[in-house]
């Protein structure tokens, strides 16, 4: 029944295009402090954010200096409710460029940020967002998760550093599953435990497990959610702890007739790799 209701949500979010899903500023803290070298002298970009109220933006123009970046710029498509998540009320898609503290007093001040109007609504893949993702090196982002697929191929077409958020099962898309036997996707690093998103206050959430109320504020979980990279991390370089020995003629993993794998049919019996789970067949 919970799964069935996750789906729900899921489904309406999809057919209304409404990914206002927000990222808590914790779960961002807890795994971009694994790519801090990755930041120096790089123009990052946060595509899909409302600088007025995203944790993103937040986390970026507060560390600029921390990080060593060159630029930060961040775009938001236009608000097309009367309450998202804050009492802005216009309708214009924005964008930012941010430079860092000017008078030293390490806060992001409004005149040092600036807010100006695009000419279209914000979407990603409009000409005017993709001329800002062409001068940026890095993608940080929620993306919207009824387009994670389309979101993805266009970091791949720009060739683009990314760190990414998306619902576990997107390793199944076959776009993406591509990525990764390719080594050019995989899992970040805190990927355990479940993950909160704002959401506006008339969000329908109808699993009370997946509710709650903090300050006011509406948070929806939305079950396994994981942060995707093409950035190298230590993690990756790990070794595993393996703790069963396949041995080719026995029954216990048959292998497929046409594909050079075997099948795992215990979840249990699967490696964690990258603090994910990859419930996929393993490969010889």
């Amino acid at each position: 029944m919970e799964k069935k209701s996750l789906n729900k949500s899921l489904r309406k979010a999809n057919i209304s295009k409404n990914d206002d899903f927000y990222t808590q500023l914790t779960d961002i803290e807890k795994e971009l402090k694994h790519y801090k070298e990755h930041f120096k002298n790089k123009v990052v970009f946060c595509n899909c954010d409302d600088p007025r109220v995203s944790n993103f933006f937040h986390y970026f123009s507060y560390n600029f200096e921390e990080l060593g970046l060159k630029k930060l710029i961040t775009t938001c498509y236009k608000n097309q409710q009367t309450d998202l998540f804050s009492e802005y009320k216009s309708e214009k898609a924005i964008y930012l460029e941010y430079f860092g503290d000017k008078n030293q007093n390490n806060i992001p001040d409004i005149k040092e940020i600036g807010i100006k109007h695009l000419k279209g609504d914000g979407d990603f893949r409009s000409k005017e967002c993709i001329e800002l993702l062409k001068q940026s090196d890095i993608v940080v982002t929620n993306p919207p998760f009824s387009l994670f697929r389309e979101y993805v191929a266009q970091l791949i077409k720009y060739d683009k550093k990314f760190i990414i958020l998306a619902q576990q099962n997107a390793i199944s898309y076959k776009e993406i599953f591509k990525l990764i036997k390719e080594n050019k996707f995989w899992l970040g690093v805190d990927n355990n435990g479940t993950k909160w998103f704002q959401v506006p206050k008339d969000y329908e959430i109808t699993t009370e497990s997946r509710k709650k109320i903090e300050d006011g504020k509406k948070f929806f979980s939305m079950g396994s959610i994981v942060w995707f990279t093409n950035l190298d991390i230590k993690k990756r370089h790990e070794d595993l702890i393996l703790c069963k020995t396949y041995k080719e003629h026995k029954e216990e993993y048959p292998k497929y007739d046409h594909y050079d794998a075997i099948n795992v049919d215990r979840v249990a019996e699967f490696q964690w790799i990258t603090g994910g789970l990859w419930a996929f067949r393993l490969h010889f």
